[in-house]
């Protein structure tokens, strides 16, 4: 397979074509950045699901990912879980969502369920860890899973911060595909035809979903944990990309442009965006936060 190929593969495979079958729809490829930037040489060892790993002074909370729809723990946020393992976090992340006999694309399940499995991992990384709170960074339905979990699942006493990336916050119409199959279709059907395919949480992530209602049901943001929302002006499957926002006291959101005016990375390419993963750097460690200096250029998709 070449290149080109692979970032066509993975976009068709996490966002257009699940709606291109829903709706009869197309969707354009995308590519994305591979190469994480390099840490500290001097940075303390951390660990990647290493669960005999103990946080450090420096970094006393672990950091549980959370991949989006259509994604795994080794195919999204690996290469921000790298970097972070690298600059002396301990690091965590897991398949949520997979079917059972086939664990090779998580995110697939209804959040409310999801976020069960999500839950238990964070509760078995503390218990291994002796961390009393973790920090959880996710990206797109793993932004939604972060924000779930931290209101919905009755730990907020054990989360430090949650950092979400690009995440359907009030619900997205995909660039408009959800209100064309509410027209086309009627909002039952699609659910139903999502359903079908075996992608029931794309129910959840429309404007409307239950897990967005369930979400935004009272305040979002919860008392003691310290949240960032970021996302992209550029964003083509949150839309419109104020939908990520949680417009709450004490929320820092902001749009990667605010950084990097020229940055034109997509929906998919925020997992992979080194001004991203500063701002994700700065977000877990505020103490030490630094501006961006010299803004990278992300994948448009």
């Amino acid at each position: 397979m070449t290149a080109t190929a692979r970032p066509v593969r993975r976009w068709l495979a996490r966002a257009a074509l699940p709606l291109a079958l829903a709706l009869a729809a197309t969707a354009a490829p995308a590519q994305a950045q591979a190469a994480p930037d390099a840490a500290p040489a001097a940075a303390a060892s951390g660990g990647i699901n290493d669960f005999s790993c103990r946080p450090s002074t420096a970094h006393p909370e672990p950091v549980v990912l959370l991949h989006g729809t259509f994604a795994t723990w080794y195919e999204d946020l690996n290469f921000l879980q790298a970097d972070l393992a690298a600059r002396g976090y301990c690091t965590f992340a897991l398949t949520y969502g997979a079917y059972d006999g086939f664990p090779l694309v998580g995110g697939l399940k209804p959040v409310a369920i999801s976020n069960v499995e999500i839950k238990d991992y964070v509760e078995r990384v503390r218990a291994a860890t002796g961390a009393a709170k973790v920090s959880v960074v996710g990206h797109s339905e793993g932004g939604l899973q972060a924000l779930y979990l931290a209101k919905m699942q009755g730990i907020q006493q054990h989360i430090k911060a949650v950092v979400a990336i690009a995440p359907p916050t009030h619900g997205t119409d995909a660039s408009r595909l959800v209100a064309l199959g509410d027209q086309v279709l009627g909002r039952g059907t699609l659910d139903g035809i999502v359903a079908t395919l075996g992608f029931p949480v794309l129910s959840d992530e429309f404007p409307g979903g239950p897990a967005i209602v369930a979400l935004n049901n009272g305040p979002v943001a919860q008392r003691g944990i310290a949240y960032t929302i970021i996302s992209s002006r550029h964003d083509e499957l949150v839309t419109p990309t104020e939908t990520a926002f949680v417009r709450e006291p004490g929320v820092n959101n902001h749009y990667v442009q605010d950084s990097c005016p020229l940055d034109p990375v997509g929906h998919i390419g925020e997992a992979y965006d080194l001004n991203v993963w500063h701002l994700v750097r700065n977000a877990l460690d505020p103490g030490r936060a630094t501006p961006i200096l010299i803004c990278a250029v992300g994948s448009p998709g």
